[in-house]
This record gives structure tokens, C-alpha cells and sequence, in this order.
């Protein structure tokens, strides 16, 4: 029997490999002879440098860089196997998590650290990158980035703009003579599994500021902000940043990137998947197993147990998920090609049990998963 176990990340638990290996640990103690290939995933989030960076056995680096408000942090970014694409994570320099929850402020929060990752990037001869959006303390639409690789933002007198969403109300012009050399010939692929755009009812402001520190005046305050920056953007580069669906994506740096780096949004778990090779490694498989740490209604939205579960019905594998809960409608997932689902819980258990005994839990899941399986195909 071929599987290939593919989960995402059961978050503030177990990384995705940590997932995989559990549960490729239950399905070798049923079926000892089964062949079976761990290709841990991610949809763009947290993880997505792990994931990718041991599915092409590349490169870990650490990069001192500016954090959301200034301060130094060292992020880890990844070279992918091919020695020439990197992989960043914008949370590990410009995320939510690095910023005390009395400290948040969207109104000073800046990208510049993702910018300086990419910088580094670009220094050692990338021609390609994958950046990872989500989790961001900002709402800047990528301006402290876009600074970061050279760009200068000027108000109407001149003067830089200081850091964070609310300078970009004084935003008058754009200036490109010092950017990095490299940039221009670099492919920028962008992970982004939302679909809100820059400004208005659904934009970055109003749907994600609260959540960063933002009062409700100061979410009006930002809107109007990335409006003017979107109005400059139009001006400089005839790119109408401020309606096209996702450039609203971790606090606007979705549009920055495609203003400022000819950034292409796509599917995250796609970007994922097609660089660790998942299609082919489905192929011809007997079982496919995924999963997250919740599987509930939002799952049919871009995550991972059914973006994995749609490459594999292309090949007509049968799709098994796994989670740690399962919340209200994740009965949707039937509809996306996952044929069933199963919650690791052996019983009524606090969630603080369930997450200490996780990796064991996985390991029965997968055993039970693996065992039924087996019987399936030998009674067939």
C-alpha cells in the first residue's frame, strides 16, 4: 500500500513535519510493509518555510532585521534545494506575534523588516522568491518593505515618510533611482488565501485593523491612508492597487508587492505544493492523508486538507483528514474531495490533554486510518 501524508500544521502544537511523521508512525505499525512518502504542507502561514525548505532539502538563514516597531529581531528565512529561490515568511519580521498586545499600533507599524529579509535575499543571487503573508502587526500596504529594497516615499515636501500606515495620508511621490539592482529580474510569487482588497468595507483596514490595535477612528484613519497610497500607486506605476482582490492581504502589503516587486498573488497551498512536487508524488498512491489542527466551515477556503485533497482527486485517490477539533459545517469539506474526516480525540479530553498527547493521538488516527484502509483494499 502507497500513502502520501500531507498535513498542514496543528497550530501552537505540532509543525507539520512533526504531524506528518506522527501519523505516517500509525500507519507503518498497521501496515508495516506499506511505502509511505511525508510531504508536510502549509497554505502560506506559519510554516510554509519549514515545509518547503525540508520538502526540497534546502537552506535555513537568520537574518537580523527591523521589527513591526523598530526593534531588532532575527528572522529565519529559507533557500530552497534549488539553491536560487527563497522562501520568506513576512511574520517572522513584520508579525503580529513580535509585538506586545499593550503595544500594538498599526498607525506606526511598518513591513521594513520583510523588506530587509528580501533585501537579503536578492543579495545572495535569488532570482526567485515565495513570500508567505499572514499574521502581520501592519497595516503600511507594504510602504516600510518597498523602503527596505530602495523605493523612496516622499511627502509634498520632500522629506521621507516616517514609518507605519497613517504617514501614508502625506504620501506624494515615489522615487525608484535607488532600487536594489536585482529586483527587477526576480520572479516574486505571493502566498495569499484572502480576497479582500486595499480599501473600503472589506479592505485591510476595517476587517483586520481591530485585531492589530486599531480604535474604530483609527481604522478610518488607515483606510483613508492606504487610499492615498493607492491613489500614488495608480499615478507612478498605472496600477489601480486599490480594488483588485487580495492586494487588502496582511495589512496591504499584498498591493505593495505587486506595485512595488510585480509580485503575483496566488494560492498558497498551491505555491506550496507545486514547489515540494505533491502532484507527482500522489500519482498512482493508494490513500492520501491531510489535516489541521481545526477543520471546521472556513477550511474550504484556501486551506490545506482540501487544497491537498483537490490535487489528489485530479488523480482519483481517495482523501482521508485528520484534526485535533472539529468545528461547526466541516461537513463542507465532503464537497472539496476529502472522502472522510476524523478528530484525533479518543474520547471527551481538555484541550490542554489533547494537545500534550497530540503526536500519540496521531499515531492512533493513522493506525486506524491505515488499518481500514488495508482491509478495504484486500477484501476488494
Amino acid at each position: 500500500m502507497r500513502v502520501v501524508v500531507a498535513p498542514d500544521s496543528f497550530k501552537e502544537c505540532l509543525s507539520a513535519a512533526r504531524v506528518a511523521a506522527a501519523i505516517a508512525a500509525g500507519v507503518l505499525r498497521a501496515v508495516p510493509a506499506a511505502d509511505v512518502v511525508c510531504m508536510p504542507m502549509a497554505d502560506g502561514g506559519e510554516g510554509t518555510v519549514d515545509a518547503l525548505v525540508n520538502a526540497t532539502r534546502g537552506t535555513f538563514h537568520t537574518t537580523r532585521v527591523s521589527g513591526p516597531l523598530g526593534m531588532q529581531v532575527d528572522a529565519i528565512w529559507g533557500m530552497l534545494g534549488d539553491g536560487d529561490t527563497a522562501v520568506i515568511e513576512m511574520a517572522a519580521a513584520s508579525g503580529l506575534a513580535l509585538v506586545a498586545r499593550n503595544e500594538r499600533d498599526p498607525r506606526i507599524a511598518s513591513t521594513r523588516g520583510t523588506g530587509e529579509l528580501m533585501r537579503a535575499a536578492l543579495d545572495r543571487g535569488v532570482s526567485r522568491m515565495i513570500l508567505g503573508l499572514g499574521g502581520s502587526a501592519t497595516n503600511d500596504g507594504g510602504a516600510g518593505m518597498a523602503q527596505a529594497l530602495g523605493y523612496s516615499l516622499r511627502d509634498a515636501s520632500g522629506a521621507e515618510l516616517s514609518p507605519g500606515g497613517a504617514a501614508l495620508a502625506e504620501l506624494e511621490t515615489i522615487d525608484a533611482s535607488q532600487v536594489h539592482p536585482r529586483l527587477e529580474r526576480c520572479q516574486v510569487h505571493v502566498a495569499c488565501d484572502v480576497t479582500n482588497p486595499l480599501c473600503g468595507p472589506s479592505g485591510s483596514s476595517r476587517v483586520y485593523g481591530p485585531q492589530k490595535g486599531a480604535t474604530p477612528e483609527i481604522v478610518e484613519q488607515l483606510d483613508a491612508a492606504l487610499s492615498r497610497y493607492a491613489q500614488i500607486i495608480e499615478r507612478h506605476f498605472g496600477l489601480d492597487v486599490a480594488r483588485i482582490p487580495g492586494a487588502g492581504a496582511a495589512g496591504g502589503i499584498g498591493a505593495g508587492l505587486m506595485a512595488f516587486a510585480n509580485g503575483r498573488l496566488r494560492s498558497g497551498l498551491e505555491l506550496v505544493a507545486d514547489a515540494c512536487g505533491l502532484e507527482d508524488a500522489v500519482r498512482g498512491v493508494d490513500l492520501v492523508i491531510t489535516g489541521e489542527g481545526c477543520i471546521d466551515a472556513q477550511t474550504v477556503h484556501g486551506k490545506t486538507p482540501v487544497g491537498v485533497a483537490r490535487i489528489a482527486k485530479r488523480h482519483r485517490v481517495p482523501v482521508v483528514a485528520v484534526a485535533g477539533a472539529l468545528g461547526d459545517g466541516y461537513q463542507a469539506v465532503y464537497s472539496e474531495g476529502i472522502d472522510a474526516v476524523f478528530s484525533i480525540a479518543t474520547g471527551p479530553m481538555p484541550l490542554e490533554e489533547s494537545i500534550a498527547r497530540a503526536e500519540k493521538l496521531l499515531e492512533f488516527a493513522g493506525e486506524s486510518i491505515a488499518g481500514m484502509a488495508h482491509a478495504l483494499r484486500s477484501n476488494a
